[in-house]
């Protein structure tokens, strides 16, 4: 049954006649670590509200129209907000406490979602609002997924593995990874074809050949390090957040290369990141509640404060065609946007 919620206004930095504004970190707000790099009005951020009462945002995914999805991980609801209007609707998932963790939308507009807690994938039809689910025997907790070449990959944290599901047929396929406690995490696509994931409990990257499949384990220098989130820029250089290490980190698979860049913040605990509309790596401080910007040229940052403290963005994402980036503010019921030039 779809649930159809009012209109809700972008958030408490809204001005009383109803009119949006956003918000800009004080300076006083910024870390001194990071102020003396960082232009301190230069990030804006937009929250919205979701009605549902404990929404807990985990991911977001916006369709080809500007349509934000998010999982409400502990409702267990598939929500939906138009930004144009600022309404907001949302599905309850067909498995009660099914506790939808990643999401994305595919090339045909489907709507993809992680069961975390039950074991399966489900897919929301934008047009109907129905669901579909899949069950994924092997992968007990199914994490965060992409689709790629029309299959569902996803990565299954605490079961240590790898998965596939073919929407067609509804078989799945799941790979276990070699490294007892790996604790796949984040799974991006690369233009070559490659899927790349951080082991997030190893200081390993995987790349993935889907045509085998096949598995190549990438060693981080820092046997301390921990991947958690990463994204793969046009030119096929990975980029990721290790987060208990503060540090942004940068693999370039052709000269098989590392580079790794301090967070603003001393122990920020970088978590979700994007690729932004400007070219500029766009991750966030779990510990101290900063969005960074990070130049990958110029090598400077930018950062400014989530209005809304204790959030925590988990997974973020970008729409190129209308200069955004979307974030789920895990912790405080909100999701947020921040517009972005598409060049800078």
């Amino acid at each position: 049954m779809k649930r159809s919620i009012a209109l809700l206004l972008p958030l408490a930095w809204v001005a009383a006649c109803g009119e949006q504004r956003t918000v800009e970190p004080a300076e006083s707000e910024i870390p001194a670590a990071a102020s003396a790099a960082v232009p301190a009005a230069a990030i804006e951020i937009v929250e919205y509200q979701i009605p549902r009462e404990s929404a807990f945002p985990h991911d977001p995914a916006v369709s080809a129209d500007g349509i934000v999805w998010y999982t409400d991980q502990r409702n267990s609801f598939i929500g939906r907000l138009d930004p144009e209007t600022g309404e907001f609707r949302d599905w309850p998932t067909p498995t009660p406490s099914s506790g939808p963790h990643g999401i994305t939308v595919a090339p045909d507009g489907g709507v993809w979602y992680t069961g975390n807690a039950a074991a399966r994938l489900g897919r929301l039809d934008p047009a109907t609002g129905e669901i579909r689910e899949f069950p994924t025997p092997g992968a007990r907790d199914p994490h965060t997924l992409i689709v790629h070449d029309g299959a569902v990959w996803f990565t299954v944290q605490q079961g240590n593995a790898i998965g596939r599901l073919d929407p067609a047929t509804g078989k799945v396929d799941v790979w276990p990874v070699e490294f007892e406690a790996s604790r796949p995490y984040g799974i991006e696509p690369a233009p070559d074809g490659s899927l790349w994931v951080a082991l997030f409990g190893t200081h390993r990257l995987l790349r993935i050949d889907p045509a085998g499949p096949t598995f190549e384990p990438v060693e981080l220098p820092d046997p301390a390090s921990r991947p958690r989130r990463l994204v793969v820029d046009a030119d096929g250089i990975v980029w990721y957040t290790d987060y208990p290490r503060g540090k942004l980190g940068r693999y370039d698979p052709g000269m098989q290369s590392f580079e790794e860049f301090d967070t603003p913040t001393p122990n920020g605990q970088p978590y979700g990141i994007a690729i932004g509309p400007d070219g500029r790596l766009w991750y966030d401080e779990a510990s101290s509640g900063l969005m960074v910007a990070f130049d990958p040229a110029s090598r400077a940052q930018e950062t400014a404060r989530i209005p809304t403290p204790n959030a925590i963005v988990r997974h973020m994402v970008t729409d190129s065609a209308r200069g955004r980036i979307w974030l789920a503010l895990s912790g405080t019921g909100r999701i947020g946007r921040i517009d972005v030039a598409n060049e800078h």
